[in-house]
């Protein structure tokens, strides 16, 4: 019977993961955060307990410890040669992932140029709701340890989990790349190795675009705005992106050839930097608009007015100044507006849909997104002025009736790398918009040879048709398309001023609550946890990150724990071990997300509609009967599940699904004694 137990949470058998991977696309589009694909089909999980049931340190042959790895144009060949790589544990005895929190303080960029790379990571820092989908929890030095870690991305439309080995390179004794600024801290080095498996190698993080590693953290759309013809309206889109919670960096002039240039006031040319913060202070009977600017070198500030030391502050309020200033070599800075304006070249702006643009009466409004991914067709193109326009690539969208005439529209072109490798030649791409039909009067264009072209617009209500371009007829390589359109608003509100004071330190993000310091945190001298103690993990730390977010909910019962211990419980002795608790501990940051998600008006409770929804993301495939059946079992009197009943629920669907499986081997039936069907039912 034990063994009966134990094969109820085994592995898939691979006919049923494909055909649950192919259920699963049908109804949801494959590649979120919380489902990613599999880069190069590595599964971080399977990879990590391989290794550890053999005693192993996991090896990535996909991105060997070999100069293929670093590339062959960023060093010279002897240089090459003697790369170093080592583990953290060959560097010291108590490595950790992550100490005392996620922070842009703890990077400092090494030989490799990629503060573009560098400065986009430090405002993910800043933003708790990215880079929770970047930086897994179920990672560390910790019992678990294997050699294995994995970070994700957004890669051309779908989120991936990148698998790494912990081998680093190592030139001279030091870092090649990021290194962090404690010791035994780890996040910064291994991210970025993720990152550059992901683009191909080190020598393709060498130089790069700042508005390209926004993206990838957060899947979201990014606009850049030029600095010295800039828009009036900019200042207002500022304080609506740090109102919003998005993702800012900016760029100094000079291309990345000019080097470490460092002027007079403090400033680098050709440099990228990150932006953490906007507001307004009183200031001799006005009020001064400030931009808060970090450097990924980790040192090296602007030097002028505002800067550390300068006499400006003396000339603010004590209550702003408390808050805002602080006197540090850690490379961050406070900046004015105009010479924020003078002395950068641009501003990039990112957020998952354009909430930048909601300023003035419209800073309520919503997003929707309309993406296609497709090919440039060969033949039946028509020749414009800066390019070769598809008449296969075209694609239409309405314009409703606008509350106010502001920005409603926002077009993204992204062609993907050829063979997926970024370091080869992109083509000119870009597109039209046309009213009504392809021959009717254009709107806008954009043609650039880049990854990727956005732009925003005010469009007039109607038709429109978006026309596709590429500089080349006849080359046929995959694109995708993304349209943010404004939603009409039925609230309008006065707009918001951009609070004032912010904290001296943000909160820092931490990496955990990993499942094994919560294990080691809750379970008794014996390291077994036992149901009361479950039941604490469960109100404790499960649920205060989403209660907090919903502001109440119901709590987990005594039965609910005893009932999941149960499901988890390999050895069927009524307590749960490390390795035991750890599929829960997933399974549980899987269905808090995924709750959150679907509970889009802060109830704190899901319907028969969100059920159906998250079953079908899971590719489980269940008839409308059962639905009903397991929303009356665990739902309340309205039919509505709190997220105790829902992660009750969906933890023994998925477990006892995937038992049928393996022990039906794929059939559609199997057989028990009374014995064993008896023992499976009362006990779990």
């Amino acid at each position: 019977m034990k063994e009966l137990l134990r094969k109820r949470i085994g592995t898939f058998p691979d006919m049923y993961q494909k055909k649950q991977e192919q259920d699963w696309q049908k109804t949801w589009r494959p590649g979120n955060p919380i489902f990613p694909q599999k880069f190069l089909n590595q599964d971080f999980v399977d990879l990590r307990d391989h290794c550890l049931s053999r005693g192993i340190l996991f090896e990535d042959d996909t991105f060997p410890a070999h100069f293929s790895s670093i590339g062959t144009r960023m060093l010279s060949e002897e240089k090459l040669h003697q790369i170093q790589w080592m583990r953290p544990y060959d560097i010291l005895e108590n490595p950790k992932l992550i100490v005392d929190g996620v922070s842009r303080f703890d990077i400092l960029q090494g030989e490799i140029g990629d503060c573009w790379f560098l400065a986009a990571l430090g405002s993910l820092t800043v933003q708790q709701q990215f880079l929770e989908n970047v930086v897994p929890k179920d990672q560390g030095f910790i019992s678990s340890y294997a050699g294995i870690f994995h970070f994700r991305f957004w890669h051309f439309g779908d989120w991936v989990d990148v698998v790494i080995d912990d081998r680093l390179p190592f030139l001279h004794g030091k870092y090649l790349s990021v290194h962090p600024r404690s010791t035994n801290e780890f996040w910064p080095s291994l991210l970025e190795k993720a990152y550059a498996k992901l683009r191909g190698s080190y020598q393709n993080l060498h130089w790069g675009y700042i508005s390209e590693a926004l993206v990838d953290f957060t899947g979201g759309v990014q606009v850049s705005f030029g600095l010295q013809r800039h828009s009036s309206d900019l200042h207002q889109i500022i304080k609506a992106a740090v109102k919003s919670g998005c993702l800012m960096g900016c760029t100094t002039p000079g291309g990345q050839s000019i080097g470490n240039n460092e002027l007079k006031n403090g400033i680098v040319l050709g440099h990228a930097y990150t932006v953490t913060w906007a507001t307004e202070v009183p200031y001799k009977d006005m009020k001064e608009c400030l931009i808060r600017i970090w450097n990924p070198w980790g040192r090296g500030e602007w030097r002028g007015p505002w800067s550390d030391g300068a006499a400006e502050w003396d000339h603010v309020p004590a209550e702003y100044k408390n808050c805002l200033y602080q006197d540090k070599n850690d490379g961050e800075f406070w900046i004015s507006y105009q010479d924020f304006i003078d002395n950068f070249s641009f501003l990039y702006i990112c957020n998952n849909v354009p909430t930048f643009l909601n300023y003035g009466e419209h800073n309520n409004a919503t997003w929707s997104l309309d993406m296609h991914v497709s090919q440039w067709p060969q033949g039946s193109s028509a020749s414009g002025s800066s390019g070769v326009f598809s008449r296969k690539a075209q694609f239409s969208i309405q314009v409703p009736e606008p509350d106010l005439k502001t920005y409603n529209v926002v077009v993204s072109l992204m062609q993907k790398p050829p063979n997926n490798k970024h370091n080869l030649q992109l083509l000119p791409i870009g597109f039209l918009i046309s009213r009504g039909r392809m021959k009717s009067q254009e709107v806008n264009m954009g043609f650039e040879k880049v990854q990727e072209v956005v732009k925003y617009f005010y469009l007039r209500p109607g038709i429109y048709t978006i026309i596709l371009a590429t500089s080349q007829e006849g080359q046929e390589s995959e694109f995708l398309l993304r349209v943010f359109q404004r939603n009409q608003s039925n609230k309008r509100e006065p707009s918001t001023k951009l609070n004032p004071v912010v904290p001296k330190d943000m909160p820092r993000w931490n990496q955990d609550n990993s499942y094994e310091e919560v294990f080691q945190r809750y379970a008794n001298q014996d390291s077994y946890l036992d149901a009361s103690q479950l039941q604490r993990i469960l109100n404790d730390v499960v649920l205060k990150d989403l209660m907090a977010s919903l502001g109440s909910g119901d709590r987990f019962s005594f039965d609910s724990c005893r009932s999941l211990l149960a499901l988890m419980d390999f050895k069927a002795n009524g307590r749960l071990v490390l390795q035991e608790f750890e599929p829960l501990w997933r399974y549980l940051n899987k269905y808090k997300e995924l709750f959150k998600k679907e509970d889009e008006n802060k109830s704190g409770f899901l319907d028969i509609s969100n059920l159906r929804r998250v079953i079908q993301m899971t590719g489980l495939s269940i008839d409308e009967k059962l639905l009903q059946l397991m929303t009356v079992r665990y739902g309340n009197s309205s039919m509505r599940l709190s997220f105790p009943d829902f992660v009750c629920c969906m933890i023994r669907l998925e477990t006892m699904a995937k038992a049928f499986r393996n022990l039906s081997s794929g059939g559609r039936q199997i057989s028990f004694s009374e014995n064993q069907w008896i023992t499976i039912i009362m006990y779990c």
